[in-house]
């Protein structure tokens, strides 16, 4: 669209990861079952915990909340992309990629929320045991949980307001399979000083914070192992915190280093995304389920409990 003499862009291309018929198709067919695989893993781990009392305790109430953020997480990327697969025009309305990027905002910082909290929840475990009852009660870890979604959504609000506000008249070619705000802060005309300002106010206030309670009740818990005498009792603590420390390397890894790199549109930056947007909701079930007696336990239970029928 044209206003006097300024183009106004109304809606972008993502330019995805291929342009090849051939190996879109073979994409789809990947990515469909990936997506079919984590929405099927992310929910029988919801309903494990729902169905057994074991699993009723603090650990699990968060990982049920990470299971829907994951299923979740991957519903704002993933149909998407198989739809783009498919499609001869791979566009994206304005409206349509803001909302995408606010809901990847919103679940990325509820999710790096959480897995702070999770870890704060193993250091009360190890390090104050006769006090984590009390410490983790339901209230405490309802409330852990509504913050960590309230911040997600306030954030992630914030920053797409912000770059909505920005002028976009053209190139508008993405080069990625998902809005994300670094490849569509590029397209902008206008200064985006107070947008680029926003995000790395966000990333440095909330990676510095939850870094900082990760590290301190790894550093806790690692300590307090460390003063155990028992080989046994040592390796039940690092095998209970293992799983978690793997997710969270996961998501760091690849989400620290996306957003630390300047937007290109390179093949790093497509594998990086993929990792923390499509293939981090498919595994974070596998890592919790296979590394964990508990949930493999449960998992037994579900599946040798007999239907009961009733006329």
């Amino acid at each position: 669209m044209e206003i006097g003499n300024t183009t106004t862009v109304t809606a972008f291309v993502l330019l995805g990861l291929s342009n090849n018929p051939r190996v879109q198709v073979v994409l789809f067919v990947l990515f469909l079952v990936i997506y079919l695989l984590t929405l099927m893993e992310n929910l029988l781990m919801l309903l494990v915990i729902r169905a057994d009392s074991h699993l009723h305790t603090p650990m699990y109430f968060f990982l049920s909340h990470l299971s829907f953020l994951d299923a979740f997480y991957s519903s704002i990327i993933v149909p998407k992309l198989l739809e783009n697969l498919l499609s001869k025009w791979k566009t994206i309305s304005l409206l349509e990629c803001f909302t995408q990027i606010s809901l990847v905002i919103f679940s990325g910082v509820t999710e790096a929320c959480l897995l702070s909290v999770m870890a704060y929840d193993r250091f009360q475990a190890v390090c104050h045991p006769l006090l984590y009852v009390v410490a983790m009660d339901r209230k405490v870890c309802t409330g852990l949980v509504g913050a960590c979604w309230v911040i997600g959504m306030g954030t992630g609000l914030v920053n797409t307001l912000l770059l909505a506000q920005q002028h976009f008249c053209g190139p508008n070619l993405i080069h990625s399979f998902v809005c994300e705000v670094p490849p569509v802060l590029l397209l902008a005309c206008s200064d985006s000083y107070i947008s680029i300002a926003s995000i790395l106010t966000t990333m440095g206030i909330l990676g510095i914070g939850t870094l900082a309670l990760l590290l301190g009740s790894y550093t806790r818990i690692i300590m307090t192992a460390l003063r155990i005498n028992s080989a046994e009792g040592r390796s039940k603590i690092f095998s209970t915190c293992s799983s978690h420390a793997l997710v969270v390397t996961v998501f760091y890894g690849s989400g620290v280093v996306r957003y630390m790199t300047p937007a290109s549109g390179s093949v790093l930056e497509q594998v990086l995304t993929m990792q923390y947007s499509v293939v981090t909701p498919l595994l974070n079930p596998l890592i919790y389920s296979l590394k964990n007696q508990e949930v493999k336990a449960a998992l037994r239970r579900l599946l040798a409990r007999k239907p009961r029928l009733t006329f």
